[in-house]
């Protein structure tokens, strides 16, 4: 005769799929604040019956800063068990993390650079979009500039376009590395594609979402892919920053 399950047996089989339902709904409910606040970032003031379009540029950049700011810190309260474990896992063997995971980022930065030449060699002799925006924000607006794509950029991208979408891949590592970095390339792409070969810089831009996704499925802590897009968006904004100032 079988013998029955004991109530803790029962659970270990249950638990697994129950988790990884409840981090499916966890990463889609991070996703759905995110598109939704990104796309309504005025629903506030117009709410408020602010006429926001004759602000001077500084209450406008205050006002950018501040709600993206506030958009990150509901995403955090979201994952912020885990969040909290890993970043206290990150700070106790950061030097060891990025040893191991500093080369990531020049594979990142070959990638990219040869995609690109490829590209404008044969397809186009003009940039992407998405990068001509931001050089003119730059210009126009270094600081600001500075601070949303090296410091709140890659926090927003990586627990977004990463974490959140890795939890929505019940773990199946294969399907989040491409899922993720297609999501974030055309991301980069489909607000600003004119003409077809525009669509092409989504090679360029999923490269960083695949190497930075592979490197949180080999290192399990999120703080390793935010911290190889945040040395990869600092220096490509300050390179471009020196630039303009020669």
């Amino acid at each position: 005769m079988q013998k029955p399950k004991t109530v803790d047996a029962v659970y270990e089989e249950v638990s697994p799929s129950t988790n990884h339902i409840k981090d499916f709904f966890l990463g889609l409910s991070a996703i759905v604040i995110y598109f939704v606040g990104t796309f309504m970032d005025t629903l506030p003031l117009n709410l408020l019956h602010l006429d926001y379009e004759n602000w001077n540029p500084i209450g406008i950049i205050a006002y950018s800063l501040g709600y993206e700011i506030l958009l990150i810190a509901i995403i955090i309260a979201i994952f912020h068990k885990p969040l909290k474990e890993q970043l206290t896992n990150y700070i106790h063997d950061a030097n060891n993390y990025l040893k191991n995971y500093i080369k990531y980022w020049f594979i990142v930065l070959g990638l990219m650079y040869a995609s690109n030449l490829i590209i404008m060699i044969f397809f186009t002799d003009s940039i992407a979009n998405n990068e001509q925006a931001v050089r003119s924000l730059l210009d126009n607006y270094p600081i600001y500039t500075f601070i949303a794509s090296v410091v709140l950029a890659p926090l927003i991208e990586e627990l977004i376009f990463r974490f959140s979408i890795r939890k929505m891949c019940f773990h199946i590592d294969w399907l989040f590395i491409i899922l993720s970095g297609l999501i974030f390339g055309g991301m980069h792409v489909v607000t600003s594609a004119t003409v077809w070969t525009d669509w092409l810089y989504i090679i360029p831009y999923s490269i960083p979402g695949w190497v930075f996704a592979y490197t949180l499925v080999k290192s399990d802590n999120i703080f390793v892919p935010i911290s190889l897009h945040t040395i990869h968006n600092g220096v490509l904004v300050s390179l471009q920053i020196l630039l303009s100032l020669l």
